[in-house]
């Protein structure tokens, strides 16, 4: 499960560095957007070419381990 983090990727160069999926200009926050927006695997998919399987699974994988993190930094909610 490890191997599919390998499909996130931090480029400075890309996306101003925010982590990308396979090096893409397509970032994790984006494809989680979409499926906290309730669209599906296959509806992502079939919306989005070039995205596989393995990266949603990525995307997800990435998220689990950053919210698995020591600490957690508040941030102010909009009002």
């Amino acid at each position: 499960m490890e191997n599919l983090l390998n499909r996130v990727t931090l480029n400075p160069a890309v996306s101003h560095g925010k982590p990308t999926i396979r090096n893409m200009r397509f970032t994790v926050a984006q494809l989680l957007e979409l499926l906290a927006a309730g669209m599906t695997h296959e509806e992502i998919l079939a919306d989005y070419a070039y995205l596989e399987e393995g990266d949603i699974k990525a995307a997800l994988l990435y998220a689990a381990h950053i919210a698995n993190a020591r600490s957690i930094v508040a941030f102010p909610l909009a009002s």
